[in-house]
């Protein structure tokens, strides 16, 4: 019963949310106009806006056009990088795992600075975008990671900590050289910005991309709850109990290497939204893998739309990178919590 009154609950927060995001802005859109866009934008894709009566089309293109797929994509790469952070921890049983500690996200903004400053080869630069770039030094940072963390018979998870450590520190690197060479100080701005992490300038074709990856990568750690929550006890425990402990560890590592490259290729490395969220869900939860997975997707999602919202309308006529957000909420957060001594994993 509680469980359920949660999920109504959190239903609400995303619809309240989603309403109050597609109105504020630069140019306000009461509350009862956005949702009549919606309305009717939703029953024209289906045919049945004959008996409606049409939105002010400066109202419509501000929330269906502009907003709303902004707004979208908050919500997929806040979910998407939170069950990424419950996947990390359970795989490491460690509660300071989070999605970028594999060196995913240094190699996405390796990739990235190297296209969006025009150093890689011409003929690769032609054949990619910015997104594939990103998406492409992402995998290609996880696959070093992995092939040093494989021993041959099985993953370790301290070698694959390790490797995933430096991995960071060698592709931050990378960056900060590529950044620090470039003769064009726009360009620069722009990728430093990029960095950072930023929505501005969603359209609807950059939805598909995470969406696809984000709802599959959910789902499938929906369906995987009792081995992770096996992981939990230990990889020994785990094996005894019947589950494929090797598979499932590669699995998690494809997995977050998969959606964590497509969140960081389309947003930039937006931080501590994959460290904070699930342990704010498993405080009022439990540790339980069936309820901290869809809940700790709808905790990010929340979590980002409006760590989003602040960074576009608390300066006037300027835009912050959301990640300057996310962590200027996240560390207060993440420091009151490890002064609770008696916080862990626990059992499920």
């Amino acid at each position: 019963m509680r469980t359920a009154l949660r999920s109504i609950g959190l239903a609400g927060a995303i619809l309240g949310t989603l309403g109050v995001a597609l109105s504020i802005g630069s140019t306000a859109v009461s509350l009862s106009a956005t949702y009549h866009v919606l309305t009717y934008r939703t029953a024209a894709l289906f045919g049945g806006a004959a008996s409606l009566s049409p939105p002010d089309p400066v109202a419509a293109r501000i929330v269906w056009d502009l907003r709303l797929p902004r707004v979208l994509l908050a919500l997929l790469v806040g979910g998407g990088l939170s069950v990424v952070g419950v996947a990390m921890q359970a795989l490491v049983r460690n509660p300071l795992a989070e999605p970028y500690i594999l060196g995913i996200s240094s190699g996405a903004s390796a990739g990235a600075s190297l296209f969006y400053l025009g150093l890689l080869p011409p003929l690769l630069g032609q054949m990619l975008s910015m997104p594939l770039a990103a998406f492409l030094g992402g995998l290609l940072s996880i696959a070093i990671v992995y092939v040093v963390a494989y021993t041959g018979t099985r993953l370790s998870v301290t070698r694959l900590l390790l490797a995933g450590v430096a991995m960071s520190a060698l592709m931050a690197s990378i960056t900060s050289f590529i950044t620090f060479s470039s003769p064009d100080p726009g360009k620069l701005r722009a990728v430093l910005f990029w960095l950072l992490g930023s929505l501005s300038g969603t359209q609807w074709g950059d939805l598909l991309p995470p969406l696809i990856t984000t709802i599959a990568g959910t789902a499938f750690l929906f369906v995987l709850a009792r081995p992770l929550d096996a992981m939990l006890i230990g990889e020994e425990s785990a094996y005894h109990l019947g589950i494929p402990v090797e598979r499932l560890k590669r699995a998690l590592i494809l997995l977050a290497a998969l959606m964590t490259g497509t969140l960081v290729a389309v947003a930039g490395a937006i931080g501590f939204v994959g460290l904070i969220v699930p342990h704010a869900v498993r405080l009022l939860s439990g540790v339980a893998h069936r309820r901290v997975v869809p809940f700790s997707f709808v905790g990010g999602a929340l979590f980002l739309t409006w760590a989003d919202l602040a960074a576009r309308t608390l300066l006037p006529e300027q835009e912050l990178p959301v990640g300057i957000l996310t962590a200027i909420c996240g560390v207060p957060f993440f420091l009151a919590l490890l002064r609770r001594g008696s916080y862990g994993f626990g059992a499920p």
